[in-house]
């Protein structure tokens, strides 16, 4: 069946069989034309990385997870199938953070309200307070990428595909968007984590795999 958008990647399906625990996110023989087929499941609070050369099917992967692009193959959150609900649905639970997010206004809040929960991640983002008052063309790149997570996670996604969020940032910068991912982690969030930084993809993952040619490698130690 051709739809729009499903998932890929490891030998797991939409459950673990020994528990009858069913996972957070599960991809269902998720394939196109440019990579795959992936299959593969997350658990709650489970983070994968994925590493590989560039153009190697990174991102072509994470936006078939998204249901942003044409693909065979189906996904899962939580037991419900990405192509049994509306897209809208769908993008809210899988949120996408591309390496570089898109803006359809200069404005920041527009994007997002000037909350209380949005105004705490500013901090612990390490972003300027006058952030959100502040022209988003004016902005720098890492201050976007960190907009953009933000944006995401005040969606309360189940699953949040990151491809290069730090890919402008700085080591301290990087640390403290980490321990904000590892927080979501320990609220139940699944996350699968593209970066080129391999010694972020050995302090994200539970598990580590490569991209090569469109098809995923697990990592082993």
């Amino acid at each position: 069946m051709m739809g729009v958008g499903r998932s890929g990647g490891w030998m797991m399906t939409n459950g673990d069989t020994a528990t009858g625990m069913v996972s957070a996110l599960a991809v269902l023989a998720l394939q196109s034309a440019h990579g795959g087929p992936f299959t593969f499941a997350l658990a709650a609070g489970e983070c994968i990385t994925i590493t590989g050369e560039s153009g190697s099917g990174k991102t072509v992967m994470l936006r078939m997870i998204a249901d942003l692009d044409p693909h065979e193959g189906d996904a899962q959150v939580d037991g419900k199938a990405c192509s049994a609900m509306p897209a809208d649905r769908w993008r809210r639970l899988v949120q996408y953070v591309p390496a570089e997010p898109a803006w359809w206004s200069d404005v920041v809040t527009d994007h997002m309200a000037d909350t209380d929960e949005v105004r705490d991640l500013v901090v612990r983002l390490g972003l300027r307070t006058d952030c959100l008052r502040t022209p988003l063309s004016r902005l720098s790149t890492g201050e976007r990428q960190r907009l953009a997570l933000i944006r995401a996670i005040r969606l309360n996604p189940r699953v949040l595909l990151l491809d290069e969020p730090c890919s402008a940032l700085d080591g301290a910068t990087t640390d403290k968007v980490e321990t904000v991912l590892q927080a979501l982690r320990a609220q139940g969030v699944a996350i699968i984590l593209v970066s080129h930084n391999m010694r972020q993809a050995e302090r994200m993952a539970d598990r580590q795999f490569q991209m090569r040619h469109g098809h995923l490698e697990e990592i082993l130690a």
